[in-house]
């Protein structure tokens, strides 16, 4: 199965899901959408499993700034609830989820990550951080929890404040990945992980992950609503649009 952004192969009952979105997988409605579908159709084929991987040096370099830069307020009503619905279609999943994290991982492409069971991350210059504060937006809420749940709430302060990106080293010694291999064989390896959760009886799984997700769930599902308005307040204000546009003028525009 292929579209233009998400590519799911078979690898005897695992589903390797390639993100293959523009140059960076940045993260629009669209592709948001599409991931959440895809999901679905992965779990109702009986895969066993599910990895989770980007294209090139790159698993995901958050959200397409310019889309919401260009897009203004309209757009972002219908981008922040598919994102967060995105990021917790990964967290929700049953069964087994590993991150192959081939390349840089940063904001919204490091919570796609902490929404995974685990994270092995390719060796080489890729990055993982949350950069969201430093590009002047809060995190929406659905994000936050799952930051707090995959990274640890001990940390989480350190690394939403200061925003910093962390290379492969750090980030192993952080937590913020499990294990890092060689880049030629980080998905092969999320692939053998997988599959050893994979032998754990699905229902036990699926029934185990619920509990330790338990508790990020309830405070989503609590405080959504009356969040996810503030957040939109917020990342529609004009100091967050000026903000935004300095950013994309400073660091995307000269990416072509």
């Amino acid at each position: 199965m292929a579209t233009s952004s998400i590519r799911v192969d078979d690898e005897g009952g695992i589903a390797v899901v390639t993100l293959q979105h523009g140059k960076a997988n940045t993260l629009d409605t669209e592709f948001c959408q599409e991931l959440i579908v895809r999901l679905e159709d992965v779990q109702v084929g009986g895969h066993r499993g599910v990895v989770l991987t980007g294209t090139g040096g790159i698993f995901s370099a958050g959200v397409d700034l310019r889309r919401v830069h260009d897009g203004g307020p309209g757009y972002l009503e219908d981008f922040l609830p598919a994102l967060s619905d995105a990021f917790l279609s990964v967290f929700g999943f049953p069964g087994p989820v590993i991150a192959a994290v081939n390349g840089h991982a940063i904001a919204g492409g490091a919570v796609l990550a902490a929404a995974c069971d685990r994270r092995v991350l390719a060796d080489g210059p890729g990055r993982i951080g949350i950069t969201e504060l430093l590009v002047g937006v809060p995190f929406p809420l659905a994000a936050l929890e799952i930051l707090r749940s995959g990274f640890g709430a001990d940390i989480l302060a350190e690394l939403a404040f200061l925003g910093e990106t962390h290379l492969p080293a750090d980030a192993l010694r952080l937590g913020l990945v499990n294990e890092v291999t060689a880049p030629g064989n980080v998905v092969e390896r999320a692939v053998e992980v997988a599959r050893k959760l994979a032998e754990i009886p699905a229902a036990a799984y699926a029934h185990t992950k619920a509990q330790l997700h338990r508790p990020f769930h309830e405070r989503i599902a609590e405080h959504r609503t009356g969040d996810d308005a503030h957040v939109l307040e917020l990342w529609s204000s004009p100091e967050a649009r000026a903000a935004i546009k300095a950013y994309v003028d400073k660091v995307l525009r000269g990416q072509g």
